[in-house]
């Protein structure tokens, strides 16, 4: 109880709190905002900080296995859509009004793939009418992909701009543009709005 501790855990100690003591700075005479702890808290959290080992393997042993939760709540969070752990790309109230817009419509660019499919299928046929037809398509669909995008982005710079006129919504439009290109049970978050459902 009354021992002294070894070198290394008051080196480890006193790291542990000069980074969390240079981080806050506040006016001493200020209360720190939270009761003081508990005698036998203080000293679980002291022999916890002792226990760790501090080796090199068993710290990058340690990081690969946070760095894999965390990867794997960010996965479930793509899938449910949870605001917590999704990606910084994919967080804030702009983007998730991007994102639920684009998914309550339909996209001409969410079905270029299946056309593409088609298109080749009918360039591949050794037949000319089929092949003029077949080129004719590619123009075809990739005018109407780059009409509705025009459509979209000008649509969405406009509501973006009346429902969030204080926030920042940089990039924002070129995310759900993005997000357009891809067909809709593939993208990730998952849709949270249904199609003709206003976000």
């Amino acid at each position: 109880m009354f021992r002294s501790r070894a070198k290394e855990e008051k080196a480890a100690y006193a790291d542990k709190a000069s980074l969390t003591d240079s981080k806050q700075t506040r006016d001493p005479q200020a209360p720190k905002g939270r009761p003081t702890p508990k005698r036998n808290e203080a000293q679980s959290q002291r022999r916890s900080v002792a226990s760790t080992s501090t080796t090199r393997k068993d710290a990058s042993k340690r990081q690969r296995e946070e760095r894999r939760t965390a990867m794997q709540r960010q996965r479930q969070a793509l899938a449910s859509g949870d605001e917590r752990y999704l990606p910084a790309r994919d967080k804030g109230p702009v983007r998730k009004f991007a994102r639920d817009w684009i998914d309550s419509r339909f996209n001409v660019a969410e079905f270029f793939l299946p056309m593409a499919v088609v298109i080749l299928v009918l360039s591949m046929v050794r037949v000319g009418a089929l092949q003029s037809i077949a080129l004719l398509l590619w123009l075809v669909v990739i005018v109407l992909i780059l009409l509705d995008a025009f459509v979209n982005a000008y649509r969405l710079k406009k509501a973006l701009a009346e429902r969030f006129p204080d926030q920042n919504r940089r990039g924002a439009v070129a995310y759900a543009l993005m997000r357009s290109l891809q067909m809709r049970r593939l993208r990730l978050p998952k849709p949270q709005v249904k199609r003709g459902e206003r976000p």
